[in-house]
């Protein structure tokens, strides 16, 4: 089954992340578990336009290095690149709290319609990006594309943990892990 396009509305995946729908009531390594599998099988089933070999990692806030609770391919052809990219997508949802899809949608609202992608990040680098020690742009620490996504529990301030998918095209990295999320909460619930 294909995925729907999620929104480029800024506001509205912004609402959408911190809806019921997208809270945890309680997230434990079994949940980890069972949401990491979920998004497995989920790619695993997408159509042959939209599955590619995927990385998946859920990892929990509160330290360095960060607990990773569930990492898998989804089948053979991910690259070691894949891992930075988690690694600069979990950054840019702990940062600023809110999903990479939805932070690269923030950047480009300020933008003229057509903006390029090389254009859409020297924006996000200009607007957000941290400087180094040693004055530079950090960028590289940070990716605006979609597929990081934060974790909230009912009751907690604040991102738990992420979530994040890296192989498929950046909207439908998005996609995925929204829908499957929901799916995964609407069972927490039975």
């Amino acid at each position: 089954m294909a995925l729907s396009a999620p929104s480029t509305n800024p506001e509205f995946l912004i609402a959408q992340e911190t809806s019921a729908e997208q809270i945890f009531h309680t997230f434990t390594a079994e949940t980890a578990w069972q949401l990491g599998n979920a998004l497995r099988e989920r790619i695993l089933r997408l159509p042959d336009g939209q599955r590619k070999p995927s990385l998946i990692s859920i990892t929990l806030t509160g330290g360095a290095p960060h607990h990773v609770v569930f990492q898998s391919v989804t089948e053979s052809g991910t690259i070691p690149d894949n891992e930075n990219w988690v690694r600069r997508k979990r950054n840019t949802v702990l940062r600023w709290g809110i999903s990479s899809w939805a932070m690269r949608q923030k950047t480009v609202s300020g933008l003229a319609a057509g903006a390029s992608a090389d254009e859409i990040e020297a924006a996000f680098v200009k607007k957000y990006a941290v400087p180094s020690a040693n004055g530079g742009a950090v960028a590289g620490e940070y990716a605006i594309h979609g597929g990081g996504y934060p974790i909230r529990v009912h009751g907690v301030d604040g991102v738990i943990g992420v979530v994040v998918v890296s192989g498929l095209k950046q909207e439908d990295d998005h996609q995925v892990v929204a829908e499957t999320i929901q799916q995964v909460i609407a069972q927490q619930v039975k």
